[in-house]
């Protein structure tokens, strides 16, 4: 029977780590259970959600330090009451993922066109690493690990590295007003459209293309949301069309769900080239700013799906699998640095004692 572990305080998770079992799986609230690759057989779980207070806030600076089993949606609630917010938006929050999980995962949404993901909000972390000891990084320091930015290694380590359990993060003024507006169009023409965009300076918050329409929303004073949305040209769309975006990268039963990375000039020929390989119409959407596309797919074949992944791979891309409703491998062929991660994990965690098998067959 595998232990599960619930530290309550920075102390129980150090000393969980320190002289717990050999082999460890860390969790939070778990929305992220299928990314990467399948876990190798761990004696104990350690579960952080019991790490979910508020450290400090300072309205004033705009920062807040939390512990990272915090779900990002309760975080958000005590900010909103001082007209301010964590500028992420990835689909998982809505289900209860806790900052330390969006940041293990490098999780974003669509708002990544403006803000980025977590890492871009992070001023600070605090790890504990396989020995036990307790490392900061960034803000609040107690304890550098000297030539290393903990925030930017562990995000996206899926808890490969070592245990988040603390995070500061930079805030941002929840806006005055907001509007979202649309327009019919092909992948071709969306990147025409962004470019104009951009261009005249409209500086929408999110671009997203998905379900045959580029999707763009205005953040800012009335006035000023007023004056650029209908700049586009565009017609004004229903603000829930975000959470449809949302949904595609959340899936359902018996979907496969990935992401693809690619410079964003090929988001035409991505788009093509999943349609030609998959046999069901796919559900796509893309921030066309930052070359990240999510596909859902509720029928395909393993060989398809391998065809596609070699074809992105030829091109300079990546996939990472975020669902499985068919067997196949997490990863795609290993990037170039993939030398550098292997290096990381041997200089972090050299005895393999965290999350074994998430990167497999990368290492």
């Amino acid at each position: 029977m595998v232990t599960r572990l619930r530290p309550e305080s920075l102390a129980e998770l150090r000393d969980a780590v320190r002289d717990g079992p050999s082999r460890l799986l860390i969790t939070g609230a778990g929305t992220a259970a299928g990314w990467g690759g399948t876990p190798a057989p761990h004696d104990a779980v350690l579960d952080v959600t019991g790490l979910n207070a508020v450290l400090a806030y300072q309205p004033s600076d705009l920062t807040v330090t939390v512990q990272a089993g915090l779900p990002l949606a309760a975080l958000q609630d005590v900010l909103a009451k001082k007209g301010q917010q964590v500028a992420l938006d990835a689909g998982r929050i809505a289900r209860g993922a806790t900052v330390g999980g969006l940041l293990a995962t490098a999780d974003g949404g669509p708002a990544r066109h403006t803000y980025g993901t977590l890492r871009d909000c992070v001023i600070g972390v605090t790890t504990v690493l396989a020995d036990g000891t307790v490392a900061r990084s960034g803000g609040r320091v107690i304890k550098n690990v000297a030539g290393y930015d903990l925030a930017k290694l562990f995000h996206g380590s899926l808890g490969t590295l070592g245990v988040i359990a603390e995070v500061t993060l930079r805030l941002h003024p929840l806006a005055e007003a907001s509007c979202t507006v649309a327009a019919a169009c092909t992948p071709e023409r969306s990147l025409e459209l962004a470019h104009r965009m951009m261009r005249d300076a409209l500086e929408p918050v999110a671009l997203e293309w998905y379900d045959g329409r580029l999707l763009a929303r205005f953040d800012g004073t009335a006035s000023g949301v007023t004056r650029r949305a209908r700049a586009t040209g565009f017609e004004e769309a229903d603000p829930s069309v975000w959470q449809e975006v949302a949904d595609v990268s959340l899936g359902g039963p018996g979907d496969t769900v990935f992401r693809i990375g690619t410079l964003p000039g090929l988001w035409p020929w991505v788009a093509a080239r999943v349609r030609a390989r998959t046999a069901s119409p796919p559900v796509l959407s893309s921030s066309l700013g930052a070359g990240v596309h999510t596909v859902r797919l509720g029928n395909t074949t393993a060989s398809s799906f391998d065809r596609l992944r070699e074809d992105i791979a030829g091109r300079g891309g990546g996939t990472v699998v975020l669902r499985r409703g068919i067997e196949v491998p997490a990863w795609g062929p290993p990037p170039a640095s993939v030398a550098v991660m292997r290096a990381v994990k041997q200089r972090f965690d050299p005895s393999d004692r965290f999350g074994a098998g998430r990167f497999t067959p990368w290492f």
